[in-house]
């Protein structure tokens, strides 16, 4: 062989990119040749130097690949903003590039202290691509002590770090042998790990850990980008939701401009209450309700289209009463509103109006979600502007109180003065002095006169305005009855009320009494749940008789009282007996009656221990009827009978006349309410005595 033949095949092996086994085959036949041939050292080493060529031939590709690799990667650092993505290229690309089985990348979590995969590329197992590594464990403690690259050509049988035992099990799985990893480093700071290996023991290049290494950089570059713009774009977020705060801000700014121009727009005008009422609920999408110190409802408005059963439903003393009056209570120490409690679905926000010396109310409003909180300081403010309304009012109510106040005690005191002067004030309450009266007292036990005078003239008289100057409604004389058409209902013309010596005093037409009676015992119920009692007087034909009226009704409220006579309203007439009785005031000549009449009942019980006057007592009370009293009484009817005879021996055989027993009758009545010195209270007997 010729080394011109030689040189031009090995040329062509390698203009022809032959494998390297090829040339490695051309040299060991050259190397077989005879020993003595001539020019076999000059072939030998024409072969060897095509093969060093064909090696740095490799080589120079290699690097042509791994400077493209890094090309593309660099080129998708700025081509490409989804992370994942980016560092599933990058990991693709170097296990490509170095022609690894295997490959994943890790991110360094400081909060727990560990590795964690977040791209694998070749993996055979499913726990590969969720391996933890240890900062302190395997070739990641190596790398992150060292922030070098590190590889080992058998991981498995390495004894240069500290294995981890649950990674060695996830790499005998996958049969991994040799690894490389190398950091991804930021500002100094290892931030993850990038790994290759194989499945067989290898030996990495210096060229191959340069590349990994780059890849690795790129990596941390596209990690830190990542992190970087996700800043800048929740900056920009936050910038976008300041500005759509501020635009809202604003707007809420400008919207309770307008509502305070608009309240107060109402109030220089003089709107009322509801109209008030009507403008918060429009302005704040909701229903609104105006109460009272009781808690009483004085108006209630809602917005177009919003149905409140929260607000249909409220009751002043409901089942949130609690909340609410500790709500108020609140809302009075700090002076803001308060969500009181939340019904169907709605919240209910209170707020305690104050006015003058005291608390004139609240104002509620329910919605089904809570208001912003410049709509709240709308709410707040709207209060202020009804809490002007409601003292205009009380002002107003105020000083028609007193002029009706001092109407009613001239009526009924002695020296009433000019009747003109009095008929006059009295028409502008729409009462006429001219034509019949009556008088009514009422006594409450647990509830406070004035209170319940405010609370009546609320429920029974038109609002301050709702009618002419006269108190009466157009084309309706003084005194006389309007007409139903006219009057809402519940409202009552013509009287006059207000609370004299602790005692509820009406002054009214006679026509209207027993409405107004009616309406009394209504309220009363209400309020002071059957604690009351009262008297209505026979009908008087002018004022003069009022002040000896009242009198009267003064003493035979008393009698109603001690009679027990509660939880309802008594006429005058059926107290004329016990009034002609009390009405003397001699106590003295009291108990010379009740002696005369039934003494002798009296001391022969007391001395003997019987119930004779008891028994006489109960059978007058049933009409005179044995059987049933001795029902009552528990006792035989032949007992019975036995107990009327012995009240015969004692006060007469004739008690049981008509005349007489009406005496007897009324004598034991008194006796058991303790008049004049008679016991306190008489309890009826369960049993018979011997």
């Amino acid at each position: 062989m010729h080394a011109e033949s030689l040189t031009a095949d090995l040329l062509a092996m390698l203009n022809g990119n032959a494998p390297a086994q090829d040339f490695t085959a051309r040299l060991a036949a050259l190397e077989a040749l005879p020993d003595g041939m001539r020019g076999k050292p000059g072939l030998i080493e024409l072969a060897r130097m095509a093969m060093a060529l064909r090696n740095r031939l490799d080589q120079h590709e290699q690097r042509e690949r791994g400077m493209l690799a890094v090309i593309e990667s660099a080129q998708d650092l700025s081509a490409r903003l989804d992370l994942p993505e980016l560092l599933k290229a990058i990991v693709t690309r170097a296990r490509d590039l170095l022609r690894a089985h295997l490959c994943w990348l890790t991110i360094y979590d400081a909060d727990l202290g560990e590795f964690k995969v977040v791209v694998a590329d070749g993996a055979i197992a499913a726990r590969t691509g969720k391996m933890t590594a240890k900062r302190s464990l395997g070739v990641a403690g190596i790398v992150m002590s060292t922030r070098l690259p590190f590889s080992t050509p058998d991981y498995l049988h390495d004894n240069r770090f500290a294995h981890d035992a649950d990674l060695d099990d996830i790499f005998r799985d996958e049969g991994v042998g040799a690894l490389v990893g190398a950091p991804l480093i930021w500002n100094d700071t290892v931030i993850g790990l990038l790994f290759v290996a194989d499945r067989y023991h290898r030996t990495h290049t210096a060229l191959n850990v340069s590349i990994l290494c780059t890849l690795a950089t790129h990596a941390a570059v596209a990690i830190n980008n990542a992190k970087a713009f996700a800043d800048a774009q929740a900056a920009v977020e936050r910038a976008d939701h300041a500005r759509a705060e501020l635009e809202r801000h604003a707007q809420d700014v400008q919207a309770a401009v307008e509502a305070h121009e608009r309240l107060t727009s109402l109030l220089a005008r003089g709107a009322s209450l509801g109209e008030l009422s009507q403008s918060v609920a429009q302005l704040l999408q909701g229903s609104v309700l105006v109460l009272d110190e009781a808690q009483q409802v004085l108006s209630r408005a809602a917005a177009p289209d919003y149905a409140s059963a929260a607000a249909d439903r409220y009751q002043p003393y409901g089942s949130h009463s609690a909340a609410l009056t500790q709500a108020l209570r609140e809302s009075r120490r700090a002076g803001r509103s308060i969500v009181a409690y939340e019904s169907d679905g709605e919240l209910c926000r209170a707020i305690a109006v104050i006015g003058g010396e005291g608390v004139l109310g609240a104002v509620l409003l329910f919605r089904r979600e809570d208001l912003r909180d410049s709509f709240v300081r709308t709410f707040e403010r709207s209060s202020s502007v009804i809490g002007t309304v409601l003292l205009s009012q009380e002002r107003m109510e105020a000083s028609k109180n007193r002029a009706e106040s001092e109407l009613l005690q001239s009526l009924v005191s002695p020296r009433q003065g000019e009747p003109a002067l009095a008929r006059d004030r009295a028409e502008r309450f729409g009462l006429d002095l001219t034509q019949p009266l009556a008088l009514m007292l009422v006594d409450l036990e647990q509830t406070e006169a004035g209170f319940m005078a405010h609370r009546l003239r609320a429920a029974l008289k038109l609002p301050t305005g709702g009618l002419p100057a006269t108190g009466l409604a157009p084309g309706v004389r003084p005194g006389g009855v309007q007409p139903a058409a006219a009057l809402p209902t519940g409202v009552l013309p013509g009287f006059v009320l207000d609370e004299l010596d602790g005692v509820l005093t009406f002054v009214c037409g006679a026509a209207q009494a027993q409405s107004l009676r009616n309406a009394m015992e209504e309220q009363a119920r209400r309020a002071a749940d059957g604690a009351y009692c009262g008297v209505l007087s026979r009908p008087v034909q002018g004022a003069a008789d009022l002040p000896a009226l009242y009198a009267a009704l003064r003493r035979a409220l008393t009698v109603v009282d001690r009679l027990g006579m509660r939880g309802r309203i008594v006429a005058q007439n059926e107290m004329a007996v016990y009034s002609i009785l009390f009405e003397t005031q001699d106590g003295t000549r009291l108990a010379q009656f009740l002696d005369a009449t039934i003494g002798p009942l009296v001391d022969h019980d007391r001395k003997r221990g019987t119930e004779l006057a008891s028994t006489l007592l109960a059978y007058l009370d049933n009409r005179q009827n044995a059987s049933v009293t001795a029902t009552q009484l528990g006792i035989h009817v032949n007992t019975m009978r036995q107990r009327l005879a012995s009240v015969g021996l004692l006060i007469g055989a004739a008690w049981n006349d008509a005349h007489r027993t009406l005496e007897i009758h009324l004598a034991l009545r008194l006796w058991s309410l303790g008049v004049a010195g008679g016991q306190d209270a008489l309890e009826s007997p369960t049993r018979s005595r011997p």
